[in-house]
């Protein structure tokens, strides 16, 4: 199996959230619901184990690849890019030439992927490994948009909005064997 690129913080802000909460309103903090974290936590460590999983997984492709990984690690502004692009998006495999792939593409069955915009910065936290979804959540809000400051005040000038897919990222998908469903007409 290949080595899943994991950040140690995943599933853990909501669960440090609830605590910091409880112990604001002086409540004492459920059990039950602590539980339901470590389910979280421990469901997602499993995630990959079958082999099936893996098909069809562009996360697995994204978490297992070296040299996107990398381009992640070491460009904040790319591994932004990726989330948005992953946000209000669906994607299916490159079909590799098989009789049974082309009877997909002409039949429209490829099979799809897609996430939401939480899970798409839990991605990318796991791609950098550090932090949480929460890091990237929403991070496009403001990308691409003049909010009034000007972008000479945007600390984050190169960063997109959800759902847009820059040049660089398809080309890049499209080189980790995946495509950008376009909205059927």
């Amino acid at each position: 199996m290949n080595k899943v690129s994991k950040s140690p913080q995943r599933n853990t802000f909501q669960k440090e959230k609830y605590i910091e909460r409880c112990k604001e309103k002086g409540l004492g903090v459920s059990a039950d619901y602590l539980a339901m974290f470590e389910k979280i936590i421990e469901e997602d460590e499993k995630k990959f184990t079958d082999p099936a999983s893996r098909e069809n997984s562009m996360e697995w492709d994204l978490l297992t690849t070296d040299w996107i990984l990398n381009k992640v690690r070491v460009n904040e502004s790319y591994a932004q890019n990726l989330y948005a692009a992953l946000c209000n998006n669906e994607f299916s495999k490159i079909p590799q030439h098989s009789p049974e792939d082309m009877i997909k593409v002409l039949a429209d069955d490829l099979p799809e992927w897609s996430c939401s915009w939480r899970y798409s910065g839990g991605i990318i936290a796991d791609m950098r490994q550090q932090g949480d979804y929460i890091d990237w959540y929403c991070s496009g809000i403001r990308g691409g948009h003049d909010m009034g400051g000007g972008p000479e005040e945007d600390p984050h000038p190169n960063y997109v909005g959800e759902g847009c897919v820059t040049d660089e990222i398809r080309e890049d998908l499209k080189r980790l064997g995946w495509f950008v469903i376009e909205e059927k007409q």
